[in-house]
């Protein structure tokens, strides 16, 4: 454990902290495992999560993620406290690939995504022009297999990534094209939390996304990012996008193959390029996939569990599992929009 970290624990274990959140609190560091806080038997969670927000937060920063074991979650009301304390405020979702339930404003539902299908590696709204900077997770009711959600350090992977490929993303950034309809995914609707076009047209222009209607309705919007981003605290450059995971070939190959036949090479939901248009190969997203593999650590979700993740600093994942599994997630800390380079520019509308 580092000095910055122990310095962390101290001060969570002062006195009159110890008193009111249970007997002790550690941090378990092991390989191949995010670090784990045990924090015993603590009888007003969101009470004990305001005393220590900012101990936790720090802990967050310092090691890219946390997740608190021992505060017996139960239920939603519970959950959206302790979230609420932990951060000043939580962020309304826009743009979500697929849709969410809402319990209360700002704390979600697990993004609805077949349980036997994997939600590979990405940055929470990386295509965003305000994207989190925390993630808030919250286990109600751990999967019977699988379902945890993996970690992975972007700066250790950006590092462990060909320079060539690193600069062409740094030069030229990536761009995310996606065709909203009501069969796949979120609807554009859902997405934008309005049926109001003209005040969908109106957040696409502030947010730097060029849109289209169909004849039959149908939306388009293709929008550009950076790819990597410097962290906003230590200033470590980190691999930070949904490059690989929006594109076309980390889709299961039978269902590529089914929309695009049934929508068109150009109706995909989602799909990704660089960002000056051209194609991002199988072999490019395959790399991506694999070096994040390599990186991987992860922990099973259990019942009651806490898990804060630094949105900038840490990719996660969802791996597949057996069904039940109900997770609560909110978003806080919304970064601001970097200065974007020339090949970037054209985003604007």
């Amino acid at each position: 454990m580092s000095l910055r970290t122990r310095t962390l624990v101290s001060a969570i274990l002062t006195p009159s902290s110890t008193a009111a959140s249970g007997p002790s609190l550690s941090v378990d560091l092991h390989p191949g495992k995010p670090p784990v806080l045990h924090a015993h038997a603590a009888e007003d969670a969101a009470s004990w999560a305001a005393e220590h927000r900012h101990a936790l937060r720090s802990l967050v920063t310092e090691h890219g993620a946390l997740l608190i074991r021992g505060l017996g979650l139960r239920d939603t009301g519970q959950v959206g406290a302790v979230f609420h304390h932990l951060t000043p405020g939580l962020m309304s979702e826009r743009e979500a690939f697929a849709p969410r339930d809402t319990y209360t404003p700002g704390v979600y539902s697990s993004t609805a995504w077949p349980a036997a299908q994997p939600m590979c590696m990405h940055h929470e709204l990386s295509y965003t022009h305000t994207p989190p900077g925390l993630l808030l997770l919250a286990c109600l009711t751990p999967p019977a297999t699988g379902g945890a959600t993996a970690l992975a350090d972007a700066a250790t992977v950006l590092d462990a990534l060909p320079p060539q490929l690193v600069q062409r993303f740094e030069e030229e950034g990536w761009l995310l094209a996606r065709t909203y309809n009501d069969e796949i995914g979120a609807s554009w609707a859902e997405a934008f939390g309005t049926d109001d076009k003209a005040a969908v047209e109106d957040y696409c222009r502030a947010n730097r996304i060029d849109f289209s209607w169909g004849p039959d309705g149908t939306l388009r919007t293709r929008q550009s990012r950076h790819a990597v981003m410097r962290h906003p605290v230590t200033g470590r450059r980190c691999w930070f996008n949904q490059v690989a995971f929006l594109n076309e070939w980390t889709m299961a190959p039978e269902v590529r193959e089914y929309l695009i036949d049934v929508y068109g090479p150009d109706g995909l939901p989602f799909n990704t390029r660089f960002g000056g248009g051209d194609p991002i190969g199988e072999d490019v997203v395959e790399l991506i996939n694999t070096v994040y593999e390599t990186h991987t650590v992860r922990e099973p979700w259990q019942a009651g569990d806490l898990m804060l993740v630094d949105n900038v600093r840490t990719a996660h994942s969802r791996e597949p599992y057996e069904p039940p599994r109900d997770v609560l997630v909110a978003m806080a800390e919304p970064l601001h929009p970097t200065p974007c380079t020339p090949a970037l520019e054209g985003s604007a509308r």
